[in-house]
Formats: C-alpha cells, structure tokens, sequence
C-alpha cells in the first residue's frame, strides 16, 4: 500500500543539497554562506551540503543539466528540486525546496 499522499514527511528526514558554482565569485561566496545560514536555521542537524565549482568539475552540469550557477539542487528527499540564484531571499529558497521546518 502506498503511503497516504497527505501524510506530512518525517521531520527527522535528511535533506542532501548539492550546489553549483563558479569558483570563488561574489555570487558563489554568497550563495554558499547563505546556504549554510539557511541549513543552520531551518534544518539543523537534518542536512548535507555538497559544493561544486563548475571551473574545476564542468562535466558534472550536465548530469544534473545545470545551465546557471549559482544553482541549488536538492538530490533527497525525492522529487528533485532546485532554485537558481545566490540565495540571499531566504523565503523563496525555502518554498522552492520545499523545505519542512523540524517540528518542536
């Protein structure tokens, strides 16, 4: 039987995000320091981010066609998600991955 489609997801669930930059850019710096503020606030302990500068690993874009960086992918939980920018509107970033806040 397949899981009821209303059921909120576990708030234990872990998030892995991979995010694409361009070496060390003003935008890449801040795409990279907003993500960890926004992992640090809304999913303490429930995350995994993994950085990739296109300049030095470009033939990984095209797996997860990647045609603008700084872009935001999140690999799990499922669907794949992703949000294009430097991350600095943290409300958009956080509807785009539909990001669900541990509940206390």
């Amino acid at each position: 039987m397949s899981p009821d489609p209303v059921t909120p997801p576990d708030p234990d669930e872990k998030y892995h995000l991979r995010l694409y930059v361009t070496g060390g850019t003003t935008r890449s710096r801040a795409a990279i320091a907003n993500l960890r503020r926004i992992c640090e606030e809304h999913l303490p302990g429930r995350h995994a981010i993994e950085v990739i500068d296109l300049l030095e690993q470009p033939e990984l874009a095209e797996g997860d066609q990647i045609l603008a960086a700084p872009t935001l992918i999140r690999r799990l939980p499922p669907p794949s998600l992703r949000v294009i920018g430097d991350l600095s509107d943290t409300e958009r970033v956080l509807i785009g991955l539909d990001f669900r806040p541990k509940e206390t």
